[in-house]
């Protein structure tokens, strides 16, 4: 890992770490129905996703990296696609009620 002192079972701790913090913090938001939400808590569950199992397979810092960056990249495709669609009709009297898109 060229002249960095940190070891293999090092990064391996630090990013099972970072997995398991972005598995709480989806908990926490994994109710909402933005799109937008839904892209950044998938983006940030992939690049975790991505650098633990880079780290796992690879043996460098590089291959954590390069699973982040594909992760990143699947997971925020997957929540903005799965994001419900819904849309905001109004009454006359300008109540908002959300229904699903046509």
């Amino acid at each position: 890992m060229g002249d960095s002192n940190i070891t293999h079972g090092d990064l391996m701790k630090h990013l099972v770490g970072i997995a398991l913090c972005s598995l709480f913090l989806t908990a926490c938001a994994g109710s909402s129905e933005s799109q937008r939400d839904r892209m950044l808590i998938g983006g940030g569950l992939g690049a975790a996703t991505g650098a633990v199992v880079g780290a796992a397979v690879g043996s460098s810092g590089g291959a954590a990296l390069a699973g982040a960056a594909v992760g990143v990249v699947g997971g925020s495709i997957i929540g903005a696609v799965t994001a419900p669609r819904e849309c905001v009709i109004r009454d006359p009297d300008g109540t908002p009620y959300r229904v699903k898109c046509p």
